[in-house]
């Protein structure tokens, strides 16, 4: 009988892959037309006689309201000439960058026929966290100065648990996020569940989007980290289950288990060990857990309320 379920479930497993590979056959060969500019570069290196052209090219970067005094003592300025000249040692070739971006916006048209990304303009921010990627309609915004690697000086001044989100690796990533925001409703039920759920929708969506990247990059974790909340997942379970969490909506839920923090709040021995987040996490896998038992769009899985994902997702946790 073991024999037998073994066949069958390998049968399963080989059927899945069969259909997933037959997916992103068809979207490698969804058509974009991207044109990657890098105003970081000509910010710096376009001559004063033609600065006038520069301004035309980009006036949602230089504002016809900001005298032109002031981007010329930008230009000479000696910190952001370092920060210039660290962007161009790391991105001094972007080729694969661009093959990824590429990749992101198949998939974006494969699940998102109505969107049409048209072009990427990479700049300097001056590591403004808040806005690393932005997704707009037919524009896209790249930091690259928030991406030079966690171990680059110029984040010294970050919080250890945030480094991983300067790596170059993270950028397709945030993208995919800033492009998920446009199209998912934030929730109106501040009940716990429904806060997890969410986040696991965004968490799943990137699964679709950027299925080659990691789960570790997908969420912002170590491999470590996933690895905990592999082996810590009906713990953790468990302990939601048993404090009566899921149906609570305590505010403080929000910062104990789904901002970005250092580790989560349990208020047990195993808080040091655990990363922060993990009620992203643990919505993340009652959405796959939905996906894999109900026939649904990405579009239906945003619209479809957290009661009826999670009754209907036959999520266990594994032990």
């Amino acid at each position: 009988m073991k024999k037998y379920l073994f066949v069958l479930f390998a049968a399963l497993g080989l059927t899945a892959c069969s259909e997933k590979s037959k997916v992103e056959s068809e979207i490698s060969k969804v058509p974009v037309d991207i044109e990657v500019l890098r105003f970081d570069k000509e910010f710096i290196e376009t001559p004063d006689a033609d600065f006038a052209i520069l301004k035309q090219k980009y006036p949602f970067l230089l504002p016809a309201n900001v005298a032109d005094e002031e981007w010329m003592d930008k230009r000479k300025d000696s910190l952001f000439n370092v920060l210039y000249k660290e962007v161009q040692t790391k991105f001094a070739d972007t080729k694969q960058l661009e093959a990824d971006l590429i990749s992101l916006f198949q998939h974006i048209k494969y699940y998102f026929p109505n969107q049409n990304p048209k072009k990427v303009v990479m700049l300097i921010s001056e590591v403004d966290v808040d806005a690393r990627t932005i997704y707009a309609d037919t524009l896209s915004l790249i930091s690259l100065d928030a991406y030079l690697g966690k171990n680059h000086r110029f984040y010294e001044v970050f919080e250890s648990y945030t480094l991983n989100d300067f790596e170059p690796t993270q950028i397709t990533s945030d993208l995919a996020q800033s492009f998920i925001s446009t199209q998912l409703n934030l929730p109106q039920d501040r009940q716990f569940l429904a806060q997890m759920i969410y986040e696991g929708k965004i968490l799943y969506a990137k699964d679709l989007l950027i299925p080659n990247d990691s789960d570790a990059v997908k969420i912002g974790y170590t491999p470590e980290q996933i690895t905990w909340c592999e082996e810590n997942e009906s713990q953790m379970w468990k302990y939601f289950i048993e404090n009566k969490l899921l149906y609570d909506s305590d505010s403080k839920l929000y910062s104990r288990f789904l901002q970005k923090a250092p580790f989560s709040k349990f208020y047990l021995d195993l808080d040091a060990e655990s990363p922060g987040r993990v009620g992203a996490w643990v919505g993340w896998q009652i959405v796959r857990s939905y996906m894999k038992n109900n026939n649904v769009t990405l579009q239906e899985l945003f619209a479809t309320d957290a009661k009826t994902i999670f009754d209907n997702s036959k999520y266990k946790p594994k032990k």
